[in-house]
């Protein structure tokens, strides 16, 4: 069966909803997609944007953990460098309680230079510290006494998780593959190039690391479902392509994204696909084509009564269908 997600930015762009009706409404979806079965929720993370993208993911984190009983807690990605390991440590393990062994965090090394100057952090290190945080983390899970910066420190709780919550590299370039593969962790590519997973794994097999896996993302980084596409797309085309505007405006030379959209017309938006408003029926042919669907229901602040039209339809109609096949 397809892995479903549903996957939480928290922006709006003009003409979306105020951000107390966006947060209200995906704690709302969020308990409710938890009672229905779907398997993950994704919170993401970036700093200081005009859009009020999600700063604070492990505060999200901890309210989705507090609001729901099964869903898995995915953050993706969280900023390494940004982030003092000794504190990350102590709050992934209260994390990690608070949603009984729920969490996995995607790490990333970002690319935003405006995030990096505002937090003080070398951006010219960030896989070093990426890595630092990594080797912290772990010292830190164990509960014992260890040295941090010639300080002696002792990191508690311990987590519920033995050894910690799971971690994972993400990144989108060869050099993130060998990252993931030296640090003996699972690769979470930011794109779709299959090369990554060859890198990956030969990477292993070189280092010795057994058992290594990765997850390439696959199909559209949007899908709303509707009995009438042609409608919906009348309302959602205008915050889509404000959406992709954004997105393209933050990428750095040498970063390869799959929710980077070259469109710049609504039509375009349409013809390239990233972006896409489907049938039910058309919804679950994509599920036979994809291995995980990801659902961003309130992408750009989309009217959450629009949003919730698409997941009942997607409970209704599709679920069902993706359960007996």
């Amino acid at each position: 069966m397809t892995f479903v997600a549903l996957r939480y930015d928290m922006r709006t762009t003009r003409g979306g909803v105020d951000h107390a009706a966006l947060y209200r409404a995906a704690m709302e979806q969020i308990r409710w997609a938890d009672g229905l079965g779907i398997d993950s929720v994704v919170l993401s993370e970036h700093h200081v944007s005009e859009e009020g993208y999600l700063p604070s993911p492990l505060v999200m984190a901890g309210a989705v953990a507090a609001a729901t009983k099964r869903i898995n807690i995915t953050i993706a990605a969280l900023v390494a460098g940004l982030h003092h390991p000794i504190r990350l440590a102590e709050d992934l393990a209260v994390l990690d309680h608070l949603s009984d062994g729920r969490l996995m965090v995607v790490l990333g090394i970002g690319y935003r230079t405006i995030e990096f100057e505002v937090f003080g952090a070398d951006r010219a290190r960030r896989g070093p510290l990426l890595e630092e945080l990594v080797a912290v983390l772990r010292q830190a899970w164990t509960g014992e006494p260890f040295d941090f910066r010639g300080t002696t420190v002792v990191v508690r709780p311990k987590p519920l998780t033995p050894g910690g919550p799971m971690l994972a590299v993400g990144g989108s370039v060869d050099a993130s593959a060998k990252r993931a593969a030296r640090l003996g962790l699972p690769l979470f590519a930011g794109d779709d190039h299959p090369e990554l997973k060859v890198i990956y794994q030969l990477e292993c097999e070189r280092l010795g690391h057994r058992g290594g896996w990765s997850v390439i993302p696959s199909g559209p980084m949007f899908v709303h479902i509707s009995d009438d596409p042609e409608r919906d797309w009348a309302k959602i085309g205008p915050v889509a392509l404000a959406d992709a505007a954004v997105m393209r405006s933050w990428q750095t030379a040498g970063n390869r994204s799959l929710t980077e959209s070259e469109a710049t017309t609504i039509d375009e938006l349409r013809t390239e696909g990233k972006y896409q408003v489907l049938t039910p029926d058309e919804c679950v042919e994509l599920c036979t084509r994809v291995h995980t669907l990801t659902l961003h229901p309130l992408l750009g602040g989309i009217d959450p009564a629009l949003a919730w039209q698409s997941l009942e339809l997607f409970a209704g109609e599709v679920l069902p269908k993706l359960q007996t096949s």
